[in-house]
C-alpha cells in the first residue's frame, strides 16, 4: 500500500514515499523504485527490482540520478 499513488499527489505513496512510476524522479532507475527524501537532501533510495538500497546524505537532488546510474552500471545490485 505504501507504494500506491495517492489521489492528492500521484507521485507520493502514503505522502512519504516518492514514487518513480513515471520515471521523472530518477530517469535511470526502474519505475518500481521509490525514495524517502528528508531535509538537506538526505535520501533513502529503494529499488526492489535490483534488490538495492542506497542511502545518501546531503547530496544535491539532481546528483542522485547520476549516482543511481553509476551504481546500476557497476553491477552492484
Amino acid at each position: 500500500m505504501a507504494r500506491t499513488p495517492t489521489p492528492v499527489q500521484p507521485t507520493y505513496g502514503f505522502m512519504n514515499f516518492y514514487l518513480n512510476t513515471d520515471k521523472k524522479l530518477y530517469p535511470h532507475a526502474p519505475a518500481t523504485a521509490f525514495a524517502h527524501i528528508g531535509a538537506g537532501s538526505n535520501i533513502v533510495y529503494v529499488d526492489p527490482e535490483n534488490d538495492l538500497i542506497i542511502v545518501a546524505r546531503w547530496i544535491e537532488g539532481n546528483a542522485m540520478d547520476g549516482m543511481i546510474e553509476r551504481v546500476l552500471k557497476a553491477g552492484l545490485r
